[in-house]
């Protein structure tokens, strides 16, 4: 067997045999995958070539309600027969034999996973295209799901999304923060005094955007989406502004992990939220509400890595985070305020 940190392979293994009854064939291998800082991803591989992925926790100290492998099995198998592709949910494990953390089997997809720039480069520019035209139309699938018939109308509250997703974040940076920084606090109450009104309650991924899809290598179209651990309901605008947020633009002078949008190809922002609004008919007037509060959250999702990596070393993962990096996120986000008027 491999080394995989975070896994007891041998009872892992064991389970996946014996208590999953997947017919996989040992020896079983294990490799961290993706470039995720929250939970880990692992693809387990058997001695047919048979494949499949694991979820679990981050290793060491996490905050409380953070990185719900249990809550993410839940929202996937709601999930399972819906207009949203997902992979296939196989089991789900909190034995303290097999393992410290609760473990989450999902099949195989194959397909591409956009997550680097180098990745991007290798695809054709009709290609890019494709990917960003299924992004908007798979966004729109998520909002369309019908929660009662999913079974996840009590998945989370529902009073209005913006007054949470404050009130949460804010906590998390609280609790995470490796320093103090005046500016996300200030960012923190201007949203306040801007929140916009919600009309509709949907299902919202949360952290959507080109890592946590997988692509088809035939067509662009995605083929499953990943990492729900976010999930919640809310107002469905949330999903589009962390879209663009994840969306640097060429020219811009960004530097960080997620420059693939900024190839030939690739649609712009305007012509992503055009997309998206023109298939869904929602109104567009708070989008750029929702783009500066994602460009605050993502800048306190930033921060929460590098206290996970100052509490254990291990979770450190492909994509690097530094000070800086939270830093320029934080700037954007004052800058986008500014522009939209907040």
């Amino acid at each position: 067997m491999t080394t995989a940190v975070g896994l007891n392979e041998e009872a892992v293994a064991s389970w996946l045999v014996a208590e999953v009854g997947l017919g996989a064939l040992p020896p079983l291998t294990f490799r961290r995958i993706g470039n995720g800082q929250s939970n880990l991803t692992y693809l387990v591989t058997d001695s047919a070539g048979a494949r499949w992925v694991l979820r679990r926790p981050p290793l060491g100290a996490i905050l409380s309600s953070a990185h719900d492998v249990v809550r993410e099995h839940s929202i996937l198998s709601g999930l399972q027969g819906t207009a949203v592709p997902v992979p296939k949910v196989l089991g789900l494990t909190e034995d303290p034999a097999v393992t410290d953390a609760p473990l989450l089997l999902m099949s195989y997809v194959d397909g591409t996973v956009v997550d680097d720039i180098a990745v991007a480069e290798t695809l054709t520019v009709r290609r890019r295209a494709q990917i960003g035209a299924s992004l908007t139309d798979t966004l729109a699938r998520i909002h369309a799901v019908d929660l009662e018939s999913a079974g996840l109308e009590n998945l989370a509250s529902h009073k209005p999304y913006a007054e949470r997703q404050l009130k949460r974040w804010s906590g998390q940076w609280e609790k995470s923060k490796t320093r103090e920084h005046k500016a996300v606090e200030a960012l923190a109450k201007r949203l306040h005094s801007a929140i916009p009104e919600q009309t509709e309650l949907t299902l919202v991924h949360g952290d959507f955007h080109l890592s946590n899809v997988i692509t088809s290598p035939a067509d662009g179209r995605v083929a499953a989406v990943v990492d729900w651990e976010l999930c919640t309901l809310g107002d469905p605008i949330a999903d589009i502004g962390a879209l663009l947020a994840y969306w640097p633009q060429s020219g811009e002078g960004y530097v960080g992990p997620f420059m693939s949008s900024t190839l030939d190809g690739f649609p712009n922002r305007a012509e992503l939220a055009d997309a998206y609004f023109e298939q869904t008919g929602r109104d567009r007037g708070a989008l750029g509400f929702w783009h500066t509060l994602a460009l605050w959250k993502i800048s306190i999702i930033a921060e929460g890595i590098l206290r996970r990596l100052h509490n254990d070393p291990r979770n450190r993962g492909a994509m690097e985070v530094s000070t800086k990096m939270v830093d320029e996120i934080i700037a954007r986000a004052v800058a986008n305020a500014d522009e939209v008027g907040l």
